[in-house]
């Protein structure tokens, strides 16, 4: 069994061939696709976060809407910037949230990807410490965020309060017992992918990452899950990690699917991302039989537990709910996801 959900950017443009044309549009129809999703037996419904663009940013009102609306499906993020986070103002947005959703939250959230505008975060009022460079202030953040989530007193109350205080220090509230165990690093690379194992936190593991042997990336990725859960399992955590990897995946059953995707072949590529050589997996669009057979061959695929849909949101609800219908109903079977 996989779990199967789906990752939006939340894209939106004024251009008329945009289902999406306005960030109202992508907000009501990124709520009303979680709910469509839930409806067709999905297990997630996760957001992209990206900050001075026009696509999702501030996830936890959206998060919370979605947990108002839903009942079942785990609603996330793939990933939240660390560097742009207050990790004490995020802990409450997201006790809430989750609380709203009744213990559904996913978190993903990692160091961040190249932003829109130079050294975004410090109009957010944040700054690498003497030595720092912007990543080690993200996991510095990160390590806050955790250990806030713990739930454990660690500030001094006043003595002459607005309200009484339960006995000793206190906490930030709301609190959400076990979402400390619902938070996931999105790696780009082996090294952060064992830094987030021996942190006790779930992988994210997205279309790119670092191309440190030249292998195609999908045997990069598995090799990356396994030695990740190797460092779990050193590590001595207690429970079972989560694994999730994300895929363009189309399953080819309309004249419209083929106008929009039937475009051949695909393969990896290379690119420079953030000074680093990253290796870009390639996108699967064919007809189901064509599809199983080329997923059967995706080593990291098999290696995860959770996989996501990346969606092109800007198609509008109706066409990427029939996107995720496709895979649910002629793809996973097949493979054994369902």
């Amino acid at each position: 069994m996989k779990k199967i959900g789906f990752l939006s950017f939340g894209h939106w443009s004024p251009a008329s061939q945009s289902e999406a044309r306005s960030a109202r549009d992508t907000l009501l129809q990124s709520i009303d696709l979680a709910v469509a999703a839930e409806e067709l037996g999905a297990d997630g419904a996760y957001f992209r976060v990206h900050h001075f663009a026009r696509q999702l940013a501030s996830p936890f009102p959206l998060l919370a809407a979605i947990g108002a609306r839903t009942k079942r499906i785990e609603i996330g993020t793939g990933v939240i910037d660390m560097r742009y986070e207050n990790p004490f103002y995020m802990v409450e947005d997201a006790g809430s949230a989750d609380l709203i959703a009744g213990g559904r939250l996913q978190l993903g959230i990692s160091r961040g990807s190249p932003e829109q505008v130079v050294d975004g975060w410090r109009h957010f009022g944040h700054a690498p410490r003497e030595g720092e460079s912007d990543a080690d202030m993200g996991r510095r953040h990160a390590e806050v965020f955790l250990d806030l989530l713990k739930g454990d007193g660690f500030a001094q109350p006043n003595p002459r309060p607005m309200f009484p205080n339960p006995p000793g220090l206190l906490r930030l509230e709301p609190h959400a017992d076990g979402l400390r165990e619902r938070i996931w690093w999105g790696s780009a690379s082996d090294a952060t992918a064992l830094w987030a194992a021996r942190q006790g936190m779930n992988l994210q593991s997205s279309t790119l990452k670092a191309d440190e042997t030249g292998e195609p990336f999908h045997i990069q990725q598995a090799r990356q899950i396994r030695r990740y859960r190797q460092a779990w399992k050193e590590a001595g955590h207690l429970r079972e990690p989560r694994v999730s990897v994300s895929r363009s995946i189309f399953a080819l059953v309309s004249d419209r699917d083929r106008a929009y995707f039937g475009r051949g072949e695909s393969s990896d590529q290379i690119g420079i991302i953030d000074n680093m050589r990253a290796v870009f997996g390639r996108s699967y669009a064919a007809e189901p039989e064509r599809l199983i057979d080329d997923l059967k061959a995706d080593e990291a695929i098999a290696e995860a537990d959770t996989l996501l849909l990346t969606v092109p949101n800007q198609l509008g609800v109706a066409y990427n709910a029939h996107v995720i219908e496709a895979i649910l109903k002629h793809v996973a079977p097949a493979l054994g996801w369902r």
